[in-house]
């Protein structure tokens, strides 16, 4: 997984609220067998309107995206996840999430970024205004800038650390590799064990 510590781009300003999960990735796509591809049909059936923010060129290359309140509700489908990471996004800033989307996105390397709704309405604002505004997204000191101005956004120390060093769920398993293998190989024989082989197998992901 990519770290995350820094980030400045361009944004998409996604001025909707209550955007469940079937509205991000419609339940028709979900037929891809890994995670390549989503992004194509990141918002399929708002991307027929040629107005949607996606479709418009000022915007083309944004990789932040500032949406409403209620962002990610719905399914837990995490492919959600991958379709905005497959677009290009690095972090949704949003007033709140929905709750299992939003440990979806950490775990995959998209950084949800909590702000309240004044301050999503600022950077809606300045990104309309002149769609060439850039915004940093910094980890590192849990903040949001853009046009002068800087608001700090909560998150939790153990995501925070992960996302800074690109750990998912097998590397954070992987680093306790060596007391993984000194307690299969005191098993007692028959029982299950995990193999070098098997092992490489996480490794190559």
């Amino acid at each position: 997984m990519q770290p995350f510590t820094a980030h400045t781009a361009t944004m998409a300003p996604l001025r909707r609220s209550n955007v469940d999960t079937d509205q991000i990735i419609p339940v028709r796509f979900l037929t891809r067998p890994t995670v390549e591809g989503y992004g194509e049909n990141l918002f399929n059936d708002w991307r027929d309107d040629p107005d949607f923010v996606l479709n418009r060129p000022e915007h083309a290359g944004a990789t932040v995206l500032v949406a409403g309140t209620d962002f990610g509700t719905g399914s837990s489908r995490e492919s959600a996840v991958w379709s905005l990471t497959g677009w290009g996004f690095r972090a949704v800033v949003a007033p709140r999430f929905g709750d299992i989307f939003y440990g979806n996105a950490l775990k995959n390397g998209l950084l949800p970024v909590r702000l309240d709704l004044g301050a999503v309405e600022v950077l809606w604002d300045l990104a309309e205004r002149d769609p060439a505004t850039r915004v940093t997204v910094d980890l590192q000191d849990r903040t949001v800038s853009a046009g002068g101005r800087s608001w700090t956004f909560p998150i939790g120390e153990d995501d925070r650390r992960r996302l800074l060093l690109g750990l998912d769920d097998v590397d954070l398993t992987l680093r306790h590799l060596a007391a993984i293998e000194r307690f299969e190989a005191t098993r007692r024989e028959g029982l299950p064990t995990t193999t070098r082989g098997d092992l490489g197998g996480l490794l190559a992901r």
